[in-house]
């Protein structure tokens, strides 16, 4: 099955645990629909560059799927009706990263910067 990223961001005034209860709830869509939800990440609260829908922060989570595209498009609509969820961003992948995404790493695991020329 094809491999999937999303990145979700959901509404600043819910707690940290409805925001995690958001991601169980999404990864139920994708085990209904034959996918699985590989893994997932909690961000935390994060302030945006702009303003979307009158909030300057926003709950942000990363999501890792092995699913169908029907499975995904599926959860995709229901983010889109869910009145928590702000944005959604999703693509395809060649393969899942084993490392935790670089929003997870400290600064000094990350690689260092590319020398500027």
């Amino acid at each position: 099955m094809p491999l999937y990223e999303h990145v979700m961001i959901a509404r600043q005034d819910l707690s940290n645990t409805q925001a995690e209860a958001l991601i169980e709830h999404f990864g139920t869509v994708l085990a209904d629909n034959d996918g699985k939800l590989v893994d997932s990440e909690y961000w935390g609260v994060k302030t945006m560059a702009y303003k979307i829908n009158k909030n300057r922060k926003g709950h942000y989570a990363f999501l890792r799927s092995d699913a169908p595209a029907a499975a995904v498009q599926e959860m995709e609509r229901l983010m889109r009706l869910h009145e928590d969820v702000m944005r959604v961003l999703t693509i395809k992948v060649d393969a899942h990263a084993e490392l935790p995404s670089v929003q997870m790493q400290k600064r000094d695991e990350r690689d260092t910067r590319r020398e500027r020329r």
